[in-house]
């Protein structure tokens, strides 16, 4: 039999079984505490003293730290906070076995003997979840903060709005929930050039309900929400409501790729936006609001009477210094609400940044580095290995993608602290995350396809703040933790390649090994990303 010590995902620093087990159907501690393992093991009533219980106090250690022993005489979790708590409960979830992960089964359970002391390397583990170009609805968003939980991982991303839809509920605008949150229809296949659609209507939107039921029980589980407004390119869904603040493309996309539809970097774009935030934040009290500020294409700004005048009014000589202007003044609004903004690199280089923005980079480590040299906390979030929408193999029945392929085993060479980096430089990185990118992700099963295990391995390398044990991971995913995953229903992708359900078989979902981004055409395209300066208009990584 396999000892459950030595299937842990992430690894824990410390492991060790000491033979024999404990079963135990009660809880004893602080009341706060007692409820947040009551939350994740099930109702378990509450013992009167730690003998033969579960016993959960706080005490010293790092940030999200803990301590699990568990003798035949009982179990005790020593976290140094709620978080810490909150991660030795998964730990002892994982070594209960997969039966933990079933609804409905009796709380408590049969734990072996052992212990484990464990801490993360970085504060900042995530994933991010494209919702704007396929809606996920409420439960699939529910059920990963479930999975992210898991895996001791503490940020929920969700990128809200795209050119291919808004998915905010607006009360103060019903216009956008009318019209910019669904499309009539959605590309089929990835040759843009002469596109087929599939003539059937896409959309969706959250309530500010819904979301603040997402971010209240996300919070019960130790990940806080990071909301996305991707502006002021990517703006095409919400510009089918006010068309007359933007340039460019007007309608809800139907198709993928960068749309020329912005909106204009003026004043009244600006206080559309900040209303349309401040809405958002009555539903998730986040510290962060992330602002994209990513592909923007800023080539038609000048020829605009009123960005021309404005751009005129401010001094700007060049398109790139409105884009700077606009999110600035959107995260200045931000930051009188005690919030920090968030963006992607590119605002990082046009200026779109205050000194306490955090930069989230997608373009390599050279503009992680530069950013992070620059004094600019970072979240690191490279295309090679954390884009997950990406093939996980060269097998031609993996199903229609963007392009790759990134396998397991690069997801697994994730380094979120490059060792090349200067102490001060690796100081500045908050964490990392892996992106779901939805243009070829249409539901939540292909989502856990796409998903896991390669975010096992992007979880394991963030706990630890260096890339994960290859051979071992592989091997405790064998061993134990698909099976965890098999129990609490994610359709992952199998080690060996896809089960024939999950294939692209011969329609319109199959494997398109032409006209794909590949890691050497990706990385090639990286080289010539300028050291400095405006990113006028920005190139895809799919173009």
């Amino acid at each position: 039999m396999t000892d459950p010590y030595r299937t842990l995902l992430p690894a824990p620093r410390h492991a060790a079984s000491a033979g024999g087990s404990f079963t135990f159907g009660s809880v004893h501690g602080d009341p706060a505490l007692v409820e947040a393992v009551q939350l994740l093991l099930g109702p378990l009533p509450v013992a009167a003293g730690p003998e033969g219980a579960l016993s959960v106090r706080l005490g010293a250690g790092g940030p999200e730290s803990y301590r699990l022993q568990v003798s035949p005489g009982g179990a005790e979790i020593v976290g140094a906070d709620l978080a810490g708590v909150r991660h030795a409960v998964q730990t002892l979830k994982q070594l209960i076995g997969p039966a933990a992960y079933r609804a409905g089964g009796r709380p408590g359970g049969v734990v072996p003997c052992g212990e484990v002391e464990d801490e993360p390397a970085l504060g900042w583990r995530g994933g991010m979840l494209d919702v704007a170009r396929h809606f996920l609805d409420k439960r699939t968003l529910l059920r990963y903060v479930d999975l992210l939980a898991m895996h001791r991982m503490n940020r929920l991303h969700l990128h809200l709005t795209d050119d291919q839809g808004w998915r905010i509920e607006s009360r103060k605008y019903p216009e956008i929930n009318a019209v910019a949150t669904h499309r009539r229809e959605t590309m089929v296949g990835r040759f843009r050039t002469e596109p087929t659609f599939d003539g059937t209507p896409h959309g969706g939107y959250y309530t500010l309900d819904d979301l603040a039921e997402v971010a209240a029980y996300a919070a019960q589980r130790g990940i806080t929400v990071v909301p996305e407004i991707d502006l002021p390119g990517h703006a095409s869904a919400l510009l089918a409501a006010f068309p007359e603040l933007g340039t460019g493309a007007d309608e809800v996309l139907r198709g993928w790729g960068i749309s020329a539809g912005v909106l204009k970097p003026i004043p009244a774009a600006v206080k559309l936006v900040c209303e349309l935030i401040d809405e958002l934040l009555t539903a998730i009290d986040t510290p962060y609001v992330h602002l994209g500020g990513d592909e923007c294409v800023t080539t038609d700004w000048p020829g605009d009477p009123e960005v021309a005048a404005h751009m005129a009014a401010i001094g700007a000589e060049q398109p790139g210094e409105l884009h700077g202007w606009f999110l600035r003044e959107v995260g200045g609004h931000l930051a009188e609400r005690g919030k920090r903004m968030v963006v992607w690199d590119e605002a990082f280089q046009t200026g779109g940044v205050l000194p306490d923005t955090i930069v989230m980079c997608w373009r390599g480590d050279a503009i992680s580095r530069q950013a992070a040299a620059a004094g600019h906390d970072v979240v690191r979030a490279p295309v090679y290995p954390t884009y997950l929408d990406y093939d996980q193999s060269d097998l031609p029945e993996e199903p229609l993608s963007i392009g790759g392929p990134i396998t397991l085993e690069d997801s697994a060479s994730f380094a979120p602290l490059p060792e090349s980096w200067t102490d001060q430089e690796r100081a500045k990185v908050l964490g990392g995350q892996f992106q779901a990118w939805s243009e070829y992700i249409p539901h939540e099963r292909h989502l856990d396809y796409m998903v896991f295990p390669r975010a096992c391995a992007i979880a394991e390398a963030v706990w630890y703040g260096a890339p994960a044990d290859y051979p071992s991971l592989v091997e405790r995913l064998r061993e134990g933790h698909l099976a965890r995953l098999d129990a609490a229903g994610c359709a992952y992708r199998p080690l060996e390649g896809p089960l024939p359900w999950q294939a692209g078989g011969t329609g319109r979902r199959a494997h398109a090994p032409g006209n794909r981004t590949t890691k050497e055409r990706w990385l090639e395209w990286v080289a010539r990303l300028p050291d400095s300066g405006v990113v006028a208009k920005a190139t895809t990584h799919e173009s």
